[in-house]
């Protein structure tokens, strides 16, 4: 099973540019007209020069270590499936660095996080695939090595109607989720229609389906949702713009178009990068503003980054040029279009609680494991990007386990469940012979029937978000012991 990088090709249109940011000094930014659109320098009247530095991973073809746009941005570079990480047939990785990367200066294009540290993990191989042992270690390496933010503009198929087309893997789930417990964001593609069977595809692609991972979805400089980017209602989270986006590409593949005069740059590059278009051009502008969040404040988590980006995203909607967007959040924008001067300045105001459990999305190793008689758990829970969080308590024969859940200002509901040993798995068709029990009234009460590890599921059950507290509290019983 692999992986592909995921691109079209569009035509160019026209836009208008925004008065209100600082005007970056390199010749060719003016050709990046989703500088604009995504607001990226509008809360800084100019450069700012105390942000911290940041390490982003880019998890793609590699890329062109010899242009200058990256002069001072490569931290690390490697390949996963053999080669030089520092050359780059495709272009798709060089294309994607210089969105998030390209140095401020006075020649070329500027990324949107410009003053990043890129890990460069090199994972297409020379079939021009991606196996998932290749994938799945990048991610791990990139975390290993700090990366606070990872971008995946690549995917598999995902398709709920027809589970033998269906690409879901466990290797490439337990990096990502290894990557989120230990503070990286990660953002991918949500697909382009053209890898599906048809389009537009009512999916979003892996690993952008997977717990905790940005999901990325295109917009057309007119404000539209175009077909080939894939619809999802849960794990497409937000929209940019993904056509006619310029970019930095290899020199070794520029050269080829002689006398174009932008060698290094995407419109002198193959025809699929000429005013290129997908998914995967939309995700490292979210990738770059989830950068600009952490260097703006270091102290940030992951799962506030997150939540900043998405509900400070700009609706799409019929009257921002997408008729078949509905209001707030859709399967088609996700929360809306990305806006990094409102996730810059949300940072002023008070900010979602951090989630120290993560990722506590299953039974088994996952579930977080409660000591003591009684404890006391502060964490978040998130209907469309943290559904689940499960709790592991070690109970003895007989012994009473009582739950309370308090969420005050809670926009959803919310499902209190203790699950019996030996669950491996909670909320699958072949695990419900041991749900124990299950409250809707953030109460619950329980007696164990035998000796073993039983679990707590926290459970978004409709659209919202709550801050939770839960209480857990063991009574009667002989003393508790861990079970073997």
């Amino acid at each position: 099973m692999t992986r592909a990088l995921l691109l079209l090709v569009a035509a160019a249109l026209a836009t208008a540019a925004s008065a209100a940011a600082f005007t970056p000094t390199n010749t060719l930014a003016p050709r990046q007209w989703y500088l604009q659109d995504d607001h990226a320098f509008d809360a800084w009247a100019s450069p700012p020069t105390n942000l911290a530095p940041v390490k982003v991973a880019i998890v793609d073809s590699g890329i062109d270590c010899s242009l200058p746009d990256f002069a001072g941005r490569l931290l690390a570079e490697k390949s996963f499936v053999g080669g030089n990480p520092c050359v780059d047939t495709e272009g798709h990785g060089t294309f994607v660095a210089g969105e998030i990367a390209a140095d401020l200066g006075t020649t070329g294009i500027i990324g949107m996080a410009y003053t990043a540290q890129l890990l460069i993990a090199k994972v297409v191989n020379s079939a021009d695939e991606i196996p998932l042992v290749a994938e799945a270690a990048a991610i791990r390496w990139a975390v290993d090595n700090g990366a606070r933010v990872i971008n995946l503009s690549l995917g598999g198929l995902r398709d709920v109607a027809n589970p033998e087309r269906d690409t879901y893997s466990a290797l490439e789930a337990s990096a990502v989720a290894y990557a989120y417990s230990k503070g990286a964001v990660l953002v991918a593609a949500v697909g382009n229609g053209d890898e599906a069977p048809s389009q537009p595809w009512p999916y979003a692609s892996y690993p952008a389906a997977l717990p905790h991972v940005i999901g990325v979805s295109a917009l057309t400089r007119t404000g539209n949702v175009p077909d080939f980017s894939n619809r999802d209602p849960i794990f497409n989270d937000l929209s940019a713009p993904g056509v006619s986006i310029f970019s930095t590409f290899p020199a070794a593949l520029t050269a080829l178009r002689v006398g174009c005069p932008d060698q290094g740059y995407s419109d002198c590059g193959t025809e699929d990068y000429r005013n290129a278009e997908g998914t995967s051009f939309a995700a490292p502008q979210v990738s770059a503003a989830a950068a600009m969040l952490f260097a703006t404040d270091p102290q940030l988590t992951n799962s506030q980054v997150g939540f900043i980006l998405e509900r400070t995203a700009d609706d799409v909607n019929a009257a921002s040029g997408c008729p078949r967007c509905g209001l707030l959040r859709d399967p088609l924008s996700g929360w809306g279009r990305l806006d990094v001067a409102k996730a810059i300045e949300a940072l002023a105001g008070p900010l979602p609680p951090p989630d120290a459990y993560e990722t506590n999305d299953d039974a088994g190793t996952q579930a977080h494991t409660v000591w003591g008689k009684t404890d006391t758990l502060k964490a978040t829970i998130d209907y469309w990007d943290d559904p689940v969080d499960v709790y592991r308590v070690a109970l003895q024969q007989k012994e009473k386990l009582r739950t309370q859940l308090d969420a005050p200002g809670s926009s959803g509901s919310i499902g209190l469940e203790v699950w019996l040993p030996p669950t491996i798995h909670v909320d699958k068709p072949a695990s419900q012979k041991f749900l124990a029990a299950s409250s809707t009234a953030r109460h619950l009460a329980y007696v164990a029937p035998k000796k073993g590890w039983y679990y707590v599921e926290v459970r978004a059950d409709s659209p919202g978000f709550a801050a939770y507290t839960l209480t857990l509290k063991k009574t009667a019983g002989p003393p508790a012991t861990p079970p073997r």
